[in-house]
């Protein structure tokens, strides 16, 4: 059987007072869209029918891709109205589930219930009970029973002080049988208080034709809620970290205070991982076991290897290519790591060092003060304090290649590309531009001069 998915992402979202479309405003890293996208990857729907309106063009760019198709809405007069531009969009017998995009954490288990209880037969609305549930719809039963049939939604303007006193309120989430929603839509009138198009008319549509009507409640609050202000938006990306959190607890994660903890892509853990506070992971992460992460540390697609400490102020961004952290490794604390850095076994990057684009061999240290960038460094290097591969001329990269136990003092300059010998030993405060021989001591600075005599100038007065 046919599934059409409908997404309305049209609002403008004006308390979100931002010249950003609402549902492009972030949520643990992804848009609000995005996320909705993304749980419906799976639910096997022929396509996904994103309804735009305002900022159109800029939504479209966002999250255009394989099987979405946009309609546009313009102008917005309702949820009814919005779904009237979708229908020449939707197709088949089937069943049309229709979404919010500005509701990012809806279960795609939840969203499932919807589809096989509808089975292109039921209307089902998803529903939630709440304390206070103004701005709701409210769900009307038959005999006002908890358990009745659902005879109608009345949206929260038009309702009456005894329809407000109502806990069980309408999501705006549904799962519709595709051929009856083209037919009660095209009925939808605009007398309302609103003067809008409410889709919510068509569940008496649907009860005169002696369709059924089943009201779904949502597992939870949290799965539920849009975001209409900064203000919800941040408490549902506390909610949805301290989700996050719990769910890594659970898996034997120590995280020393789940408060303070965002992920904002996916973290694979193995066991005894331990993550301080105020650590942000983005993109894809993976921490082998036992692995140590400090506090403030940043990461974003790196793959950490077992054992391996991740000092305090730790910034890591692999980008496209990601990082790779050795087995055993030590970096930071205040260290960077770029794409394309690989880090072998037990290597030691320390304060303020940067590495780009290198790969560093099993027991290679720079422990201060360092950039290496475009650099394969051999096993058991010690690269010194202040000193930087020069891989730049202006105009391209040049790499530079370090061999095995070799000794570069502190505050050199190595001008790529060149190649350093196995053994060989760089004096401090050497600017290289040669090739250095296997075993050789290369020095190359000014000669010290002393002058005797010599008086400080003073300051005019």
């Amino acid at each position: 059987m046919s599934l059409n998915i409908v997404i309305m992402a049209a609002g403008k979202g004006t308390r979100m007072k931002s010249a950003l479309p609402k549902v492009l405003h972030k949520l643990a890293g992804r848009s609000l869209l995005q996320h909705v996208l993304n749980m419906t990857e799976g639910l096997g729907g022929a396509r996904n029918v994103v309804i735009t309106g305002h900022g159109a063009e800029v939504v479209e760019a966002a999250v255009a891709g394989p099987g979405v198709q946009f309609v546009r809405q313009m102008p917005q007069l309702g949820t009814g109205h919005a779904i009237q531009q979708a229908v020449p969009a939707i197709e088949g017998d089937g069943t049309t589930l229709i979404l919010n995009g500005d509701v990012p954490l809806i279960k795609q288990a939840t969203a499932r219930r919807l589809v096989e209880a509808c089975d292109g037969k039921a209307l089902v609305l998803l529903t939630i009970h709440l304390s206070d549930p103004s701005g709701y719809g409210r769900i009307l039963r038959q005999g006002g029973t908890a358990d009745g049939n659902v005879l109608a939604i009345v949206e929260h303007k038009d309702a009456s002080p005894e329809q407000r006193g109502i806990k069980e309120g309408y999501t705006g989430m549904m799962a519709a049988p595709t051929a009856a929603l083209k037919r009660w839509v095209s009925q939808l009138n605009n007398n309302n208080v609103q003067g809008e198009y409410y889709l919510t008319d068509i569940v008496a549509m649907a009860v005169a034709e002696g369709v059924p009507v089943l009201g779904i409640a949502a597992p939870n609050e949290t799965e539920v809620l849009g975001v209409n202000s900064p203000v919800q938006l941040a408490d549902l990306e506390r909610r949805f970290q301290r989700e996050q959190a719990n769910d890594l607890l659970e898996a034997g994660v120590r995280l020393a205070d789940p408060a303070r903890f965002d992920l904002r892509g996916t973290l694979s853990c193995g066991q005894d991982v331990e993550i301080d506070v105020n650590c942000v992971f983005e993109g894809q992460v993976s921490l082998g076991d036992g692995v140590r992460i400090g506090a403030n540390c940043v990461i974003r697609n790196a793959t950490i290897g077992a054992g391996a400490r991740i000092h305090e102020f730790t910034h890591i961004d692999g980008e496209a290519q990601g990082v790779k952290v050795g087995a055993g490794a030590l970096v930071g604390p205040f260290a960077r790591l770029r794409p394309g850095a690989d880090l072998g076994e037990e290597v030691h990057i320390g304060n303020f060092v940067e590495v780009k684009n290198s790969t560093l061999a099993k027991g290679a240290k720079a422990n201060h003060l360092a950039y290496l960038g475009d650099a394969t460094v051999g096993e058991r290097v010690n690269y010194g304090a202040g000193s930087i591969t020069a891989n730049y001329d202006g105009a391209n990269k040049h790499r530079t290649e370090i061999g095995a136990d070799v000794h570069v003092g502190s505050n050199c300059v190595l001008i790529a590309p060149v190649v350093i010998g196995a053994g060989a030993t760089i004096g401090g405060g050497s600017t290289i531009s040669k090739n250095v021989a296997t075993g050789e001591l290369s020095v190359a600075r000014g000669k010290q001069v002393a002058i005797a005599g010599w008086t400080r100038p003073v300051k005019k007065r």
